[in-house]
């Protein structure tokens, strides 16, 4: 069975740092591009950073040079480390493939940067 189970989040003030985790399962994780995606409140789920099975990286604009994306495969894990957080990095994040997005999405991290 398939499975996405993401963690890590939490409340945190502006600048500050978190670390999500997601732990798939039921895959050969090696083979999969994966990706970090989020969702604010009335939003759509949108895509933050992506990481190939070479494990070539990409992140949109808003977030360079303060988030990092990282797998490992050992463990079937892929992380996102955040660092100078904003208010507007507020959201629920999840993980999954990229960019087909098609694995059954976990529950997701809450992530809430305010001051």
């Amino acid at each position: 069975q398939v499975q996405l189970v993401e963690s890590g989040g939490g409340s945190v003030q502006p600048g500050g740092s978190l670390r999500l985790s997601c732990a798939a399962s039921g895959i050969i994780f090696s083979i999969y591009d994966m990706a970090w995606y989020r969702q604010a409140p009335g939003k759509q789920r949108d895509l933050v950073a992506a990481i190939t099975s070479g494990e070539i990286t990409n992140y949109v604009d808003s977030v360079k040079g303060r988030f990092t994306i990282s797998r490992d495969n050992a463990k079937n894990m892929v992380y996102l480390q955040m660092n100078s957080l904003k208010p507007e990095d507020t959201a629920v994040y999840y993980c999954n493939t990229y960019p087909s997005r098609n694995l059954h999405w976990g529950q997701g991290t809450q992530v809430t940067v305010s001051s």
